[in-house]
């Protein structure tokens, strides 16, 4: 059974820092790209940033110097860290991983930017 498994989302103040985690199980085809999306409440779902298997990294120009996407191959991982947060980046993150045949989700994490 495949599973993304996502954790790290919590309440911060403003200006605060978050390392968002998700691990994939149960893959047994390759990874290509992995990353992040968010979704606000009342929005649609936005991609924040995307990692390659050669780890070329891409964000959103919301993110950009203030967000870093890292992932380990070896162990189907990728992380977001995520600083200098804002309000507006409150909202729920889902991970995802890419292979040459489906999407895959994870549940979802809920970060929220409030003092």
């Amino acid at each position: 059974q495949v599973q993304l498994v996502e954790s790290g989302g919590a309440l911060v103040q403003p200006g605060g820092s978050l390392r968002l985690s998700c691990a994939a199980y149960g893959i047994t085809f390759s990874i290509n790209a992995m990353g992040w999306y968010r979704q606000a409440p009342g929005k649609q779902r936005v991609l924040v940033a995307a990692i390659t298997s050669g780890s070329s990294a891409t964000y959103a120009d919301s993110v950009k110097g203030r967000f870093t996407i890292s992932r380990d191959n070896a162990k189907n991982t990728v992380n977001l860290r995520v600083n200098s947060l804002k309000p507006e980046d409150t909202a729920v993150y889902y991970c995802y991983a890419d292979t040459d045949y489906y999407r895959y989700w994870g549940q979802g994490t809920q970060v929220t930017v409030s003092s």
